[in-house]
């Protein structure tokens, strides 16, 4: 396909992802429990006001917002380490996120929390400004913290395999730590449920500001740095044949990485195939160098995110099915019909 053709057809996917965006946003305002109603009478009432604006706007702004996170995320990952199959979660930030959100709740006390205990429940249980930016907080340093780990095992960022083994190990070792925090207090595990199988029914409009400030500059440098994700596509040799300073470049990829992850996973918890999933289905759609790729895979994470946010709230209402667990389910499927395919 001609360089030309394939940079047309790019730009008229994502003009397609962005309007799809708009119309699952208007979509998720008129999803609930009281339905459409709200909608309508959010001019004359100010309780359908409340709900559309400060409950279901926020909330499907910002499943958008960190399903973007995680599809940039996704995309770097793959450049970087010239793996399909890598995921945002690769370099120890998921199990880094969930151990010290374990820790969060043995430290502050779960015992006075309700059945089926989340970050949110204990924002009631606490206080509100605690629970946003202690947990919030602790989530984010969490995966930073597994993802400097990683790179101090793996000594630098040098080597691609080294990363690689180092991220497995260190995933296995924090899962280990967060599972004697949560046998040695058992009401940690039922307050993890939440975090641990993805939850976007408490992102308020403070998350959302949160998300969308990192996005902007993450996007920005990940585009300037896809010429690097480019030459590694031609094989480490090559790359270093072009003068790129590739330790110091690949650490600010790594960055990136961690960076777009932590802080998704610290608003939404863990939320798996979105990542992995939302480059598959750009590359699929249109064939372009790393720069529309990762901008492609930004909006397409963001659209997946948003779609299985609303889904989870139509397929058992009034009930609510974990997003993260759709996720899995269609993100599992979806690969299985790829490689049967090919």
């Amino acid at each position: 396909m001609p360089a030309g053709c394939g940079h047309a057809r790019a730009a008229w996917l994502g003009a397609a992802l962005l309007a799809l965006g708009v119309l699952g946003l208007l979509l998720g305002a008129s999803v609930g429990s009281t339905g459409l109603g709200s909608v309508f009478q959010a001019r004359h009432d100010p309780v359908a006001w409340q709900i559309v604006w400060d409950i279901r706007l926020p909330r499907t702004l910002g499943a958008w917002l960190a399903g973007a996170l995680l599809g940039l995320a996704g995309a770097v990952a793959q450049g970087l380490f010239r793996n399909p199959l890598a995921d945002p979660y690769l370099l120890g930030s998921a199990s880094g996120a969930a151990l010290a959100m374990a820790l969060a709740f043995a430290v502050l006390g779960v015992s006075g929390l309700v059945a089926g205990g989340s970050g949110a429940a204990l924002a009631q249980a606490a206080s509100p400004w605690l629970a946003r930016l202690g947990l919030t907080g602790a989530a984010f340093v969490g995966a930073l913290a597994g993802v400097l780990l990683t790179l101090v095992l793996a000594q630098g960022v040098q080597q691609t395999m080294r990363l690689l083994l180092a991220g497995v190990v260190v995933g296995y070792v924090l899962g280990a730590v967060r599972d004697l925090v949560q046998l040695a207090q058992p009401d940690v595990l039922q307050a993890m449920q939440g975090f641990t199988l993805g939850i976007t029914g408490f992102v308020g409009w403070g998350a959302c500001g949160v998300m969308a400030a990192m996005l902007a500059p993450l996007l920005l440098a990940a585009w300037l740095l896809a010429r690097v994700l480019d030459a590694l596509t031609l094989g480490e040799a090559t790359a270093q044949s072009l003068g790129l300073p590739l330790a110091p470049l690949r650490g600010l990829l790594i960055a990136v990485l961690a960076l777009a992850t932590g802080t998704a996973v610290a608003q939404t918890g863990l939320i798996g195939f979105v990542g992995l999933v939302a480059p598959h289905l750009v590359r699929g759609l249109a064939r372009s160098t790393h720069g529309p790729l990762l901008v492609l895979s930004a909006l397409a994470g963001g659209l997946l995110l948003m779609a299985a946010d609303i889904a989870a709230r139509v397929l058992i209402a009034p009930q609510e099915l974990p997003v993260g667990v759709l996720t899995a389910v269609l993100g599992g499927v979806y690969l299985l019909w790829l490689m049967k395919r090919r």
